[in-house]
């Protein structure tokens, strides 16, 4: 297959399409109650059981800090990414699927987007969908590596 081919797991916040390459991604869950940890940042929704680990689960649009949140519903998902340290949940607002995407067909961020929005540093690239949308493509590594 070679480095062509993207694999990504599309997933939206607010109104935008979002997307991580599925070597970051350990599992996807549906959402659940967590835990609040005091002082903790206000990106961070608090702590969960997830099978026998405890898991920190973060608010991605809160965290890009470009995004209002608004409370989870039946469509809201977990996605489990492993850091070095330990697994982290990133909730969003909804899974849409697993895709391939050429790379060819991912563009890198515009340097006076980057400059200016907290959320393109934490950018991939962004790819073009054959429907005309947009996918922007997160790099879960470097979020977590703020935390």
């Amino acid at each position: 297959m070679g480095n062509e081919e993207a694999i990504l797991v599309a997933f939206t916040l607010s109104d935008g399409l979002y997307g991580v390459e599925v070597e970051q991604v350990r599992e996807i869950t549906a959402m659940r109650d967590v835990s609040p940890v005091p002082n903790s940042p206000d990106y961070v929704l608090g702590v969960t059981n997830l099978r026998g680990q405890v898991t920190t689960v973060t608010d991605l649009k809160k965290r890009l800090g470009s995004m209002s949140s608004e409370e989870p519903n039946k469509n809201s998902r977990i996605i489990i990414v492993e850091s070095e340290e330990a697994l982290v949940g990133m909730a969003v607002d909804s899974v849409r699927e697993v895709m391939r995407m050429p790379r060819d067909k991912i563009d890198s961020v515009p340097d006076v987007v980057s400059d200016f929005d907290v959320e393109a540093k934490y950018t991939r690239g962004i790819g073009k969908l054959k429907n005309g949308e947009l996918i922007v493509l997160l790099d879960m590594v470097k979020i977590l590596a703020e935390e």
